[in-house]
């Protein structure tokens, strides 16, 4: 623990305020009423018991019991602390808890247990069966950790592991796999020498071993020396199994030539003339916390090239079991599987190796501002944020207990249940899903006006990934390769995608004379032109869409919105196309909720108003929704005479003179709107039925106050804006767009303009 006091205080009043502990349990079904209760508890609960009588397995369709993890530990080994007791060791189980559910969805409970017989602690552990789907043994000291984990496995038909040991396992698997990959070297033929004979020690050498390590290459170390043949100075079977037949009897004398150290003991153990007399290239896991057994920069000071990994979070290669056990755990439950076996493990392994070896995503760059987290010696494992492990490691753990034929509920389709997984952490995936599948239906060209930006360019891969649409950047070619290689972008300019230069362009003069003809009667000189074809990126990308060569512009991750509208309004307006709103989708907790118009037009008249409503049900529809547009003000159905009421009911009263296939309503309270019932009690006679889920404004001051209220305080996720009325050519998005709100909007611009309004 830190001795630093703002840390220790600050992570004291974490722990207190605003009410003590990390958890809280939350119902998942509404208890309203008679008829909720009746149903949740007696009489109604009877027929869900009868169910699960009839067949065990119904208790993953009535109950919580398929998605519940028991963390269960006798706190006699946590963290560093050591045997600090079960109630000592409460917050740690907690934060284990939390990590569960952040990561990977999955509830769990907080199980501790004075018992320090590692028998009855089992008997106690596997008389839980009934509770939990699975179970998460944590900080139970060896050797009592494997005679627990060893009697609940025989015991248990439900997923039993004993994270201290296979977590750390897997990870530093999947460490040591990556940086044999980035040294040369291959598992078969390396050496290890491996210092702590512990629970986790014990099984990241038998983890190395199923991935190829040969036992005899294996030297293990404890305080007492060499674990050697004959030795019976503090044994187990468990470490025998890595007993040597030699006269070697210290860790000085076997480290020469050694291509692995694998550390899990204690602090300064591996000395840096140790590491000088290591091979070539070596790999130096030090692993002990807070200290390890060898600083990074001593290693580095004998060898430069030395690959090294820690257990802290302020070096490269943080070993942290937070890339495991959440994904193996979500892969076990959802196949229903009775175990963990090390097929299961292996596909972990596999699974977080590889996801390292990909790009980076945006999100994980985002959390960690400022690390190079490129594929390398400092860059093995990816880092806990990045929110594609779930996806990606689940579904392998999935896959391999099918394979493996432990699974009680197959999955039929892997890459559904991968889509699934992923709209568990992009909360825009399923309702994006018909704009993608439109956009991948047609190769469209898009333009992004800001093309040096990060956001911009992760958004370019993930467009040339997962759409057939072509990106073209404008911007500096310098600049964007050089960034694109700092961000270990796989994408290149030229080979991958289209750079338009604005310092230097074989296209400048037909540009600036493309724009001087548009804007020749407004004042625009030729020298004007030209200098705005130099430095407008947004005027060059609207230019572009012009001259046909490219289809639609996304412009705006800097600056202010009618900004950009002025130059995209200049070139692309006229001929029928003039915007008339812009439209957020913001993806709330119980669905989506459009809001118009917040961008375009401050003070609509009563036709813009009509043209938003018309523009809103036609894109909403393009996401597979039916809309039910309500018109608000803080009039309510007549009963104030205000200006925002008074041209509301002048817009209804456009579009009630017009045939139109979609219900609207109003002018109402927001309240109203979203409120079916309290809006039969106010106006019977709605034609809007349940809850609204466009919301039109008569003033965008409303209707940006809104979508940004939802987007702080509600944890609201914004799709858009989308502008509307311009053919789909041409869309401006807000600052704080992240790169998978860039791939959101290129799919939506990617969509054929008859598609759109």
């Amino acid at each position: 623990m830190s001795d630093t006091p703002s840390l220790r205080d600050a992570a004291l009043r974490y722990h207190e305020f605003p009410r003590p502990g990390k958890l809280e349990i939350r119902a998942t079904k509404p208890m309203a009423n008679g008829r909720d209760l009746a149903r949740a508890y007696s009489p109604g609960v009877a027929e869900a018991c009868l169910e699960i009588k009839a067949d065990a397995a119904n208790a993953a369709r009535y109950t919580a019991r398929g998605n519940l993890v028991a963390v269960v530990t006798n706190g006699s080994a946590v963290l560093g602390l050591g045997n600090i007791g079960a109630l000592a060791s409460k917050p740690v189980m907690e934060g284990k808890a939390v990590l569960f559910k952040n990561f990977a969805g999955i509830d769990c409970f907080d199980i501790e247990v004075n018992e320090s017989d590692p028998e009855k602690l089992a008997d106690i552990v596997c008389a839980l069966e009934p509770s939990f789907g699975a179970i998460n043994l944590e900080d139970i000291k060896a050797p009592d950790c494997f005679i627990v984990e060893k009697l609940c496995r025989e015991r248990m038909n439900i997923p039993v592991f004993h994270d201290d040991q296979h977590g750390t396992a897997i990870v530093v698997g999947a460490a040591a796999k990556n940086a044999l990959h980035v040294a040369g070297k291959s598992f078969s033929d390396i050496k290890i020498v491996s210092t702590g004979g512990g629970a986790a020690g014990i099984a990241c050498l038998n983890m190395l071993v199923k991935l190829g390590v040969k036992r005899e290459n294996i030297w293990l170390c404890d305080i007492h020396g060499l674990v050697y043949e004959g030795r019976t100075e503090d044994m187990n079977p468990e470490k025998a199994a890595f007993a040597q037949p030699s006269d070697l009897r210290t860790l000085d004398d076997v480290i020469a030539d050694a291509d692995l150290f694998l550390g899990l003991s204690g602090p300064n153990v591996l000395k840096p003339e140790m590491v000088a007399r290591m091979s070539a290239r070596p790999i130096v896991f030090a692993l002990a916390n807070p200290n390890p057994e060898i600083m990074p920069d001593a290693a580095r000071e004998v060898a430069p090239d030395a690959i090294i990994a820690t257990g802290r979070s302020d070096f490269p290669n943080q070993v942290n079991n937070v890339l495991c056990f959440p994904f193996i755990f979500r892969g076990a439950l959802d196949v229903g599987a009775s175990e963990i076996n090390d097929e299961m493990q292996i596909a972990c392994v596999e699974g977080i190796a590889e996801l390292a070896r990909a790009t980076t995503s945006a999100e994980a760059a985002a959390a960690y501002k400022g690390e190079h987290l490129t594929f390398g010696a400092d860059y093995l494992i990816p880092k806990p944020f990045d929110p594609r492990l779930v996806a990606v490691v689940s579904s392998a753990v999935a896959e391999a207990a099918m394979k493996s034929g432990v699974a009680a509920r197959p999955i039929e389709n892997l890459e559904a249940y991968k889509q699934r997984l992923n709209q568990t952490v992009f909360k825009s995936a399923l309702l994006m899903r018909p704009v993608f599948e439109a956009a991948r239906a047609a190769a469209r060209r898009i333009v992004f006006s800001e093309g040096e930006d990060e956001r911009v360019l992760r958004a370019a891969q993930e467009v040339l990934e997962e759409t057939t649409e072509t990106p073209i950047l404008i911007g500096r070619p310098e600049v964007i390769e050089r960034r694109c290689e700092k961000l270990g972008l796989r994408i290149r300019p030229g080979s991958d995608f289209q750079i338009v230069n604005p310092e230097h362009d074989p296209r400048y003069y037909d540009y600036w004379n493309s724009y001087h003809r548009l804007m020749q009667r407004q004042g625009v000189t030729p020298d004007l032109a030209k200098a705005i074809m130099r430095t407008n990126t947004t005027a060059i990308g609207a230019i572009m869409v012009q001259r046909g060569e490219a289809d639609s512009l996304i412009c705006g991750t800097f600056g202010e919105y009618r900004w950009h509208l002025n130059y995209v309004n200049q070139v692309l307006g006229g001929n029928s196309f003039e915007p008339h709103g812009a439209l957020s989708m913001m993806i709330l907790e119980d669905g989506p909720l459009f809001i118009a118009d917040t961008q375009v037009r401050i003070e609509p008249t009563p036709e813009q108003i009509a043209q938003t409503v018309i523009g809103a049900a036609r894109h909403v529809r393009r996401f597979g929704i039916e809309p039910r547009i309500a018109l608000c003000s803080q009039s309510q159905f007549g009963n104030i005479a205000c200006d925002t009421g008074a041209r509301l009911r002048a817009a209804i009263e456009i579009l009630d003179d017009r045939q139109h296939d979609f219900t609207y309503e109003g002018e109402m309270n927001i309240d109203t709107a979203l409120d079916a019932e309290l809006r039969g009690r106010i106006f019977p006679n709605s034609r809007l039925q349940g809850a609204a889920n466009v919301l039109v404004f008569a003033h965008a001051d409303a209707a940006s106050g809104v979508r940004n209220i939802l987007k702080m305080r509600s944890d609201g996720l914004e799709v858009g804006p989308i502008l509307m009325g311009m053919g789909n050519r041409a869309h401006i998005v807000s600052p704080s767009i992240t790169a998978r709100g860039l791939l959101n909007m290129a799919a939506i611009a990617g969509t054929p303009v008859d598609h759109y309004g």
